[in-house]
């Protein structure tokens, strides 16, 4: 399995989780053993121009915190782009660590329908709409190189836009949302056959007072016989038993007896963070 992430340019240099997933990419039980990141360099967010919206060259320039191979690529340029893929593909194979791919590109049209990009980039939206699109140029690179024929290629756009004008007549029929299709994983008995949740009433969860009395006295004692324990935390280990003996709990013990009750039906239970290293949890 390899993690692919698409970004932004401007979510890439702005968002905190990218900065913060790159710091998690090499810590033992967290990594993916290396991550492709894609940037969709349009050079604009929504309506800002990238000296407005950051203080480094590149948007990518936050990969540098971990040394992360970064590919500028331009994206006119569909060969170039395919070559950087597969060398970014065999770098996270070879070494399992992040690399970034990022696309230097442009947006034709605005941020969603409602923008007229042309307010706030008049200069810049004149010189895109003189771009050649890429798909035309290179098509004509293509035709020009004899690699195809103006008729083959015409024949694959029109085939491509038969299959989504196809599905677009199709989805017009559609009455029933299949949501199980969405699903990466579809859930067995969860979904009925037209893809509907079935009835979320759950099993009764509850235990005995007896077992809760039993995972109280464990979290209150000290697993090893003569060993000699802080007293802060000998204090917290008897209020504990306090409570336990007294039918009261607060909230770390009521978690307590939750993990616990779970641990005893064999149900494995991970906890994760430096709060649970130093033991506050």
């Amino acid at each position: 399995v390899m993690s692919i992430l698409l970004h932004g340019d401007a979510a890439f240099a702005g968002q905190g989780v990218v900065y913060e997933t790159f710091h998690l990419s090499d810590l033992p039980s967290y990594t993916t053993n290396g991550t492709i990141h894609v940037v969709v360099n349009n050079q604009i967010g929504f309506t800002t121009d990238p000296r407005m919206a950051r203080s480094s060259p590149y948007p990518t320039d936050v990969a540098r915190v971990v040394n992360a191979p970064i590919f500028h690529v331009n994206a006119d340029d569909p060969e170039a782009v395919m070559y950087v893929c597969s060398v970014a593909a065999e770098w996270r194979n070879t070494f399992n660590k992040d690399v970034v791919v990022d696309l230097v590109c442009y947006r034709r049209r605005g941020h969603n329908e409602m923008d007229e990009p042309m307010f706030t980039q008049p200069l810049m939206y004149k010189q895109i709409h003189k771009q050649v699109p890429v798909l035309k140029k290179y098509a004509d690179k293509l035709i020009a190189d004899g690699t195809v024929t103006l008729q083959e290629f015409e024949e694959e756009i029109a085939k491509y836009d038969r299959i989504c004008e196809e599905a677009y007549t199709r989805s017009k029929d559609n009455k029933i949302l299949h949501i199980k299709h969405w699903l990466d994983s579809p859930w067995p008995g969860f979904f009925n056959v037209d893809g509907e949740p079935k009835s979320m009433s759950c099993p009764p969860t509850g235990i005995s007072e007896e077992l809760l009395t039993h995972i109280g006295n464990v979290a209150s004692s000290v697993p090893v016989e003569d060993f000699k324990i802080h007293s802060g935390l000998s204090r917290i280990l008897k209020a504990r038993a306090e409570m336990t003996k007294n039918r009261v709990v607060d909230w770390a013990l009521a978690e307590y007896m939750a993990f616990g009750s779970v641990l005893k039906e064999g149900i494995h239970v991970r906890l994760s963070g430096q709060d649970v290293e130093r033991g506050t949890f």
